[in-house]
């Protein structure tokens, strides 16, 4: 807003400030305060270049909006600074240096002194000492205003250098509150906005002016105007809104796949309220409309309600247990059992730190012993774009206040002031998107933590991860749970083994079957529905039905993966343990690699063939060999496609025939001897080998080719630097012939 602009409001906030009655000078939509005196906060983080930024976002921003502003900005902390005394001069808002414990104001400017951190903490803005060695002041007052002012917190990251900023902007995020970051085009320095907006935790990107406007925009919204609902409230507003909600999750099942209805109320309200104040939008039945046929708003909702906040060895004494009793109880139990696996399961991993912290604390404790077992870490989240970030293993400098520089220097390699984790800790961890609500669980695992997942789901999901769990562990292997978590109704199947850091042991009682972990998919429970239930609470309509279908799914489907073009595999469904298996070396969801030998050039033509004709392609009676024991296989893909993807997906069915076991007389009915049945089977693998080495032969050509191609490309440019290296030669023989003849001038 133009400073002219400005002064014209301010003068209209006067003359309404005159009329205004007693009563209404109470009113939490005028004081900007909540029924419990606090008042919205937003924090402002800068470095270089962020005084100018702080300037002009001071200079657009109205006398009154109800919020208090808190700016941290890196300073020397050795001389003392003016910066309080200069940021007045932009704004009408009174501006003062914190001094000890103040109680924030609404329309107030707080500054932080230098060589202090300043935290949010019981409604007043507390000053601690700066101990760090890394100067992440930004990250520690939002991480604290995240979790003081919840979802009435809001994160500003101006110019400068390093990456403060970026995982407080994530608390904040996680919290419900609204971020922002300055443009990269408008900073002085770009690399704290640059890490902020490249982490995926930033709202809305603008130039310091912009996002003023922004912020007098959204302090009109009701959910920050508005006092932090409770739980009671919330589950009332739910009831209120249950068809809203429901179209809202319909849209997000539509073009996700994921049924967010069984999630806790609370969680599921903050998130979509603060998208609809993102978006102007004050009521749900509108934002429900707005939702249906916006693809790009129903992803950006569907990773706000997965974002969880997480960090390298989170609970160091959680960590120190595992590495001093039970990492090391489970290693001798796999000796004394001579097995060389250790296979862990950390369901919800996010952006991965929880995966490469177990790890690390793996590598730490096998030492010189690991080329003795063989360690699977699997990290499993519903989010895509987060499982990208994992694989990837980059992480911001800030890691350095949880991460000890020995750790740091053996197991991350420094990269353009980032840090990304080493290649031999990445080997042994693989990541996948995963539903686990709904897909199958891994199997024979020693060790499943699932921190601070299970506080997001209602009690009726509850009853689906937990038997999952039970049945996915080994004998005495181990469940790790969140502070606030346990495993509730289920303590049968799980004993708690360490009070203090939530680890359960698997009992030896009967667990579920196979057939109860397996979810029908599109037949999700859901609590927003209007199917009428009995009264001991049967849906009769969904909940026979449902239970059916798992039945039938379970006793009859085959065992199946979903693969993309590149052969990769997106999901496991059944048991593939037959057909596939894990092999020594770097980790990989490839179906070649993964496929047992024999039935490597069956399925590799038959997924050429459904990808070549877009239909669907069959090989049977594939053979596979396990235990000394002969399977006969018929496999089939088909292609299918997502509504609203471009791309086709493949599914690649594994179906054990049964005419593998016939004994020789049934086979003599059905008119084949075994000679001539061992004449049939031979030419449909020969025929099976020819379409594969074809397919082979095929794709070296068409690599023949290219490298072909290259290398006349290279021949090309070999001649012209020829031709320049001849021209230079000439240029370099005029040059010194003119040198001798100035050189003979010179003498004479």
């Amino acid at each position: 807003m133009p400073p002219r602009k400005q002064a014209r409001s301010a003068s209209a906030d006067k003359k309404r400030n005159r009329h205004r009655t007693k009563s209404q000078s109470a009113d939490p939509y005028v004081t900007g305060k909540g029924k419990d005196g606090s008042c919205p906060i937003v924090g402002i983080g800068g470095s270089a270049g962020g005084f100018e930024a702080a300037m002009e976002l001071l200079r657009h921003l109205p006398a009154r909006t109800g919020m208090a502003f808190v700016i941290v900005q890196h300073l020397d902390p050795h001389h003392g600074s003016r910066l309080a005394n200069l940021l007045g001069k932009a704004t009408s808002m009174p501006v003062s240096e914190i001094a000890g414990t103040t109680t924030p104001e609404p329309n107030a400017v707080y500054v932080q002194p230098p060589n202090k951190c300043v935290i949010a903490k019981s409604g007043k803005l507390t000053l601690v000492r700066r101990t760090e060695r890394l100067n992440i002041a930004i990250d520690h007052f939002f991480e604290s205003l995240a979790e003081e002012c919840g979802s009435r917190a809001i994160g500003i990251v101006l110019s400068g250098t390093g990456s403060d900023g970026t995982a407080g902007l994530r608390a904040i995020k996680a919290a419900g509150g609204l971020t922002f970051a300055q443009t990269e085009a408008s900073a002085k320095f770009d690399a704290m906005p640059r890490s902020a907006i490249r982490s995926g935790f930033v709202d809305l990107v603008l130039p310091p002016d912009a996002i003023a406007r922004e912020l007098r925009r959204i302090a009109d919204h009701p959910y920050i105007r508005r006092p932090l609902p409770n739980a009671e409230e919330v589950e009332k507003e739910a009831y209120r809104q249950a068809d809203d909600l429901g179209r809202i999750f319909l849209s997000l099942k539509k073009q996700m796949g994921v049924d967010f209805s069984g999630y806790k109320e609370t969680t599921l309200i903050r998130r979509v309220n603060r998208r609809m104040a993102l978006h102007r939008i004050e009521k749900l039945s509108q934002y429900a409309r707005y939702l249906r046929n916006n693809k790009k708003e129903i992803e950006a909702l569907f990773d706000d309600l997965l974002i969880n906040v997480t960090r390298f060895f989170r609970d160091e004494a959680l960590f120190r247990a595992l590495k001093k009793r039970f990492l090391p109880t489970l290693l001798r139990n796999k000796k004394k059992e001579r097995q060389r696996e250790l296979r862990v399961w950390v369901p919800g991993c996010a952006t991965g730190e929880e995966v490469y912290s177990l790890a690390i604390c793996i590598l730490e404790v096998l030492g010189n012993q690991l080329s003795k077992i063989r360690v699977q870490i699997f990290g499993t989240d519903l989010s895509e774009s987060v499982i990208e970030h994992a694989r990837a293993g980059i992480y911001p400098s800030a890691i350095e206040k949880d991460v000890p520089r020995a750790r740091l220097n053996r197991f991350f390699i420094k990269r353009d002031g980032s840090y990304q984790i080493h290649r031999s800790v990445r080997d042994i961890c693989t990541f996948a998107r995963q539903n686990i609500t709904a897909d199958p669980p891994f199997s024979r695992l020693d060790l499943i933590s699932c921190r601070n997942v299970l506080i997001y789901l209602s009690p009726e999901l509850h009853k689906r991860c937990l038997p999952q769990f039970h049945y996915a562990l080994n004998p005495n292997g181990y469940l790790i749970l969140g502070p606030a978590e346990s495993v509730g109704m289920y303590d049968e199947l799980f004993k708690l083994v360490d009070k203090k850091n939530k680890i359960y042991t698997k009992e030896a009682k009967t667990g579920p079957r196979a057939a109860d972990l397996i979810a029908p998919r599109g037949l999700e429970l859901s609590r927003f529905g209007t199917t009428a239930r009995s009264g001991n609470g049967i849906t009769f309509n969904a909940d026979i039905l449902k239970m059916a279908d798992r039945i039938v799914l379970s006793t009859y489907a085959p065992a199946a993966v979903v693969i993309d073009h590149n052969f990769l595999v997106q999901q496991f469904r059944g048991h593939t343990d037959l057909f596939l298996e894990h092999t020594p070396g770097p980790a990989t969801l490839n179906l070649i690699q993964l496929a047992r030998p024999n039935l490597v050039p069956d399925l590799r033509s038959t997924i050429r063939r459904a990808i070549k004709t877009d239909k669907p392609a069959r090989a049977e009676r594939a053979k596979v060999t396990l235990r000394g024991k002969s399977y006969e296989i018929n496999i089939q893909v088909v292609p299918f496609k997502v509504p609203g993807a471009d791309k086709s997906w493949f599914l690649v069915i594994f179906d054990e025939t049964a005419s593998g076991n016939k004994p020789e007389r049934l086979m003599r009915v059905l008119g084949k001897t075994s000679a001539q049945r061992e004449v049939t089977d031979l030419r449909r693998e020969l025929a099976a080998s020819k379409d594969s080495l074809q397919t082979i032969i095929e794709e070296q050509e068409a690599t023949n080719e290219e490298l072909k191609a290259a290398n006349e490309e290279i021949e090309s440019s070999n001649e012209e630097l020829q031709s320049t290296n001849e021209e230079l030669e000439t240029a370099k023989e005029e040059l010194q012939s003119t040198n001798e003849e100035l050189t003979t001038l010179n003498e004479e």
